[in-house]
């Protein structure tokens, strides 16, 4: 018999009430869209089940999707208005790209691992994301092809702000990055501004390290 999958509607319902709003999310846009998103579609079958719990979720080869909070704590902090082009830097199971998708006219998403990326690329066009334009390669170099951008988001931790993703910004633009190392790690607003890299904002956090020549 076949085994009956839970309500996901009513699950990311809940998740957006309880886990984003009664936490301080606020901007309409960003709860629209996670609560458009299909979690499920972006995990492992035996974890579907559990997609709308309040976890990062494994992925495989040491990766994860984050938690809810955070994507979309990334993804307020961006402040991605329609019309935008984002880059996603870590496209892991490719559910922040999808989010960001949402919000923003073009997105393109890095990852450095070739099975994520095609496991990432057949998940996002299975759900309806087949115009987000995923990339192998370092994304602590970020696209420069497809530059420049008014927002980019990294979901793992770089030692410093790699200036390859600051310099890919349009003046005024936002780099949104988790900074620091095991230890310790500050998620940070970072505008770019006529003076030079300026920081909005930061909030305590834990991601995986970002690996590639500007990262560890």
């Amino acid at each position: 018999m076949r085994r009956r999958e839970p309500d996901f509607a009513a699950l990311r319902a809940q998740m957006v009430a309880e886990q984003l709003e009664a936490r301080g999310i606020t901007d309409p846009r960003v709860l629209e869209a996670m609560g458009k998103v299909p979690r499920e579609a972006f995990t492992d079958a035996d974890d579907r089940k559990r997609a709308y719990e309040d976890i990062p979720i494994q992925i495989g080869w040491g990766q994860t999707i984050s938690q809810p909070y955070m994507v979309a704590l990334i993804c307020e902090a961006a402040a991605v208005r329609p019309g935008n082009r984002v880059l996603d830097v870590g496209t892991g199971s490719g559910y922040q790209a999808a989010v960001l998708a949402e919000l923003a006219e073009e997105v393109h998403t890095v990852e450095r691992l070739r099975q994520l990326a095609e496991r990432a690329r057949e998940k996002l066009d299975a759900a309806g994301y087949g115009r987000v334009t995923v990339h192998l390669g370092d994304g602590s170099l970020g696209d420069p092809e497809h530059g420049p951008f008014d927002a980019v988001t990294v979901a793992a931790a770089a030692p410093e702000l790699p200036h390859s993703l600051y310099d890919q910004l349009v003046m005024g633009g936002r780099l949104v990055i988790p900074v620091g190392d095991r230890r310790g790690q500050r998620l940070e607003v970072v505008i770019k501004s006529p003076e030079g890299p300026a920081v909005a904002h930061s909030v305590a956090c834990r991601f995986v390290p970002l690996v590639g020549a500007e990262g560890y």
